[in-house]
């Protein structure tokens, strides 16, 4: 019973800075919810306007091309998916800081224990640096969150496993895959031999596998 509390007041302290956004924002809004959109989008080189805190054209026509790039639903408007894909908080005080930060950790976590729970520690980290080799790569959304969540990528999405609170193992290799340790040494997929169905995930080499998982 102790160890179960003490997961549940983990995975509650984690989420904490992440609370569920408050607002959502779209076309014809302003303020500074819109400036941090807009500075978040013209960093990763989607808006080229200004950071004027006017939710117009030029920052609907970014919104939907980061959406889009994300495997996000493409309507124009930042809710909490969206704003989460960017690693913004709308209605705080705050923009893309350490409370995005933890919030990568904590949505990392959760696929690892989603996809991968009862694997071998190794394994774990190993699905944690999966996801991080797909945000790396062009062929992929460019955020964790966005990667997690395109479309058809997870099983732990689809069947809602993601929703399960991470235990500490999954935080912890969570935070060894962002601080750098890749044991599939730059794998971009991977899949249980006993499970698997997609012939084209078969029919791809197999670099390495890992408790129950192949790597390739």
């Amino acid at each position: 019973m102790k160890k179960r509390i003490a997961a549940f007041l983990l995975a509650v302290l984690l989420l904490a800075p992440t609370v569920v956004f408050a607002a959502s924002i779209s076309y014809g809004s302003r303020g500074d919810d819109v400036k941090k959109v807009q500075q978040a989008l013209k960093k990763w080189g989607y808006y080229k306007g200004a950071v004027d805190g006017i939710f117009g054209s030029g920052t609907l026509a970014a919104v939907k091309s980061f959406q889009r790039k994300n495997g996000l639903k493409v309507d124009g408007i930042v809710g909490p998916q969206t704003a989460a894909a960017m690693g913004i908080t709308l209605g705080g005080s705050g923009g893309s800081s350490s409370g995005s930060s933890t919030g990568d950790v904590y949505l990392l976590a959760r696929i690892i224990y989603g996809e991968a729970r009862g694997e071998p520690y190794i394994g774990q980290v190993a699905i944690g640096a999966v996801v991080l080799n797909r945000v790396k790569s062009a062929s992929f959304p460019n955020t964790i969150a966005g990667v997690i969540y395109q479309r058809g990528a997870f099983d732990a999405v689809s069947d809602g496993q993601i929703n399960l609170a991470p235990d500490a193992t999954a935080v912890r290799a969570a935070r060894d895959a962002l601080n750098g340790w890749d044991p599939t040494h730059g794998c971009l997929f991977y899949y249980n031999p006993r499970t698997a169905t997609s012939r084209w995930m078969l029919s791809r080499p197999v670099l390495l596998r890992i408790g129950n998982h192949a790597f390739c």
